[in-house]
């Protein structure tokens, strides 16, 4: 059953995004939200539940460190079968990669299109044990309802109704793509590179992860329609800008191996705050709209707006998920037994207002013989009593034999232990020769590496520098121009007009002069404007 309203806690290694989302009659509201960074976790994890009332109110949490898998599974099997078949396909991939299969608490859900009219694919989740007990122990004490995994929870955020091809990209600490074909989630790619990257890094200047979040925020990236940048704004694009190249490269490649037609590309979590960040997607994904993600069912007020929303969309999420609403089975928090006693004790006993049947025909008066009825119940106490004697002495029997199973377990785990002992001693001498072996496969790759470059290079370079001399606009004066590795090239070029750099630019780009084409923001200085642009040989 939903429940009406449910706080939501994306939880990140310096802070957390919150969300306190309702339902009543199909209309979705979100209460309280906001942002809050932590030292110590558990009490950030206290005071956000103090501040938005939520002290009995259901809590749904994201996992930390899920893994993915997809199978194409048989359509007719029933649901028994096809978890059996599941866990054999979890089991093989397991022994394939090395992984032991009990380690993990695992979900699936059938999801996408179908590829094959008689297969059905399914998406299976896994979450380390350790890692999940350690997640819903920063909850402990509160009413937790739901972990479920954020590229599930994030999809809950678009129009149903709209029925497109879409991928949204969640960059927080980490990046999640999730790729919804035909109002479905098909798949999830994984990106290791995300917020931590540049935040991390702004942190090493400004000695405050709060002052970075900020700086982020308030910070825009170039566009040539841009107004100039201040020399702090370039120096934190510079810290900025190769994460987020890297990660719209990578996406570039997950929709260019999709066969189904992307038409739209969302973009949410903590660098969508980033001023332009939609226009920097849109100059590398040229044949999709790109647009930062707004909740469907929020709308700009006066004293809210919806950017201020999507600052907690990761958050807003999970509490939808709490709710109700999205993808169903990927609720990784298990039910537990005093929470199903309720329903295994739903008897009908025709009880009086003492709790127990006063009057009628099982009235006892030890004055008169037993009645047929009366036997009948005696008889019915009797077997009763000797049921319950039965099983005293078989709960008995069986905890003699738990006690001496679980000393032969120990014994076991002893034994296992010393193999385990001596097993790593001999990992540990493999390890120093694989690592003897290692570094000098690595001495003759990069020697031969370096043989190669030199060999492409070779006339490369002068090619390079005839092609661009042709093409150098009259008051653009180039500074130098360097191959700091391989084929890649880096041009400094300076002029007194952005749009004669801009032209560069575009030249060097267009006529290939140069490929991955990027460059930082201009730097005026005395009327003079330098910029760096830097690309690799075709």
């Amino acid at each position: 059953m939903a429940n009406a309203s449910c706080l939501g806690l994306y939880i990140e290694q310096h802070l957390i995004k919150y969300a306190k989302v309702s339902k009543e009659h199909n209309r979705i509201k979100v209460e309280a939200f906001g942002i809050m960074f932590y030292d110590k976790i558990g009490e950030a994890i206290d005071q956000v539940i103090q501040e938005t009332y939520s002290q009995r109110t259901p809590i749904s949490i994201n996992l930390s460190g899920e893994m993915y898998n997809y199978f194409n599974m048989f359509a007719l099997l029933t649901k028994n079968d096809l978890q059996k078949a599941l866990t054999t396909e979890f089991d093989s991939y397991c022994s394939e990669v090395g992984y032991n299969p009990s380690v993990f608490e695992t979900r699936y859900a059938v999801v996408g299109p179908q590829e094959e009219k008689d297969k059905i694919r399914v998406i299976h989740v896994a979450e380390n044990k350790i890692e999940l007990n350690n997640r819903m122990q920063q909850i402990a004490g509160y009413k937790l309802s739901n972990v479920s995994p954020i590229s599930m929870a994030i999809p809950n955020l678009l129009d149903a109704n709209k029925n497109e091809n879409a991928i949204v990209v969640n960059i927080e600490d980490s990046t999640i793509v999730t790729t919804i074909l035909e109002n479905k989630i098909y798949s999830v790619d994984k990106i290791e590179e995300g917020s931590k990257d540049f935040l991390n890094k702004i942190n090493g200047k400004e000695n405050s992860y709060l002052k970075s979040y900020e700086i982020c925020k308030n910070t825009t990236i170039y566009t040539s329609e841009g107004r100039e940048l201040q020399e702090q704004e370039t120096g934190y694009l510079e810290d900025i800008m190769p994460t987020l190249y890297t990660i719209v490269s990578k996406i570039r490649n997950i929709i260019a191996k999709n066969d189904n037609k992307i038409k739209k590309v969302y973009i949410t979590g903590t660098a969508a705050l980033i001023n332009n960040i939609d226009l920097y997607f849109q100059e590398y994904l040229e044949e999709v709209d790109c647009e930062l993600l707004k909740p469907y069912f929020i709308e700009s007020t006066r004293d809210i707006s919806i950017k201020d929303y999507m600052e907690v969309n990761s958050a807003i999420s999970l509490g939808m998920m709490g709710i109700g609403e999205g993808i169903t089975g990927m609720n990784f928090r298990s039910q537990t037994v005093t929470e199903k006693i309720p329903d295994l004790l739903k008897l009908d006993m025709n009880l009086g207002k003492s709790g127990y049947r006063s009057t009628g025909p099982l009235s006892w008066d030890l004055g008169q013989p037993l009645d047929k009825m009366e036997t009948v119940f005696l008889r019915v106490a009797m077997a009763l009593l000797m049921l319950v004697i039965l099983y005293s002495g078989f709960s008995g029997l069986l905890a003699n034999q738990i006690k001496s199973k679980k000393k032969e377990a120990q014994d076991s785990i002893t034994s296992t232990k010393q193999q385990i002992t001596l097993a790593t001693n001999d990992s540990e001498k493999m390890n120093s020769k694989i690592n003897e072996y290692t570094s000098m496969l690595r001495n003759l790759e990069e020697a031969n590496n370096k043989v190669t470059d030199q060999n492409r290079t070779r006339n490369a370079i002068p090619n390079l520098l005839n092609q661009i001399m042709s093409i150098v606009p009259e008051n653009v004066q180039l500074t130098s121009i360097e191959n700091t590795s391989g084929t890649h090239i880096i041009i400094n070029a300076q002029s007194n007009k952005y749009e004669q750099l801009g032209y560069l630019k575009a030249k060097i780009k267009t006529d290939v002069i140069l490929t991955n084409v990027i460059s930082t923001a201009g730097e005026k200085d005395n009327n003079v404007v330098t910029v760096k642009i830097e690309g690799d040989l075709p």
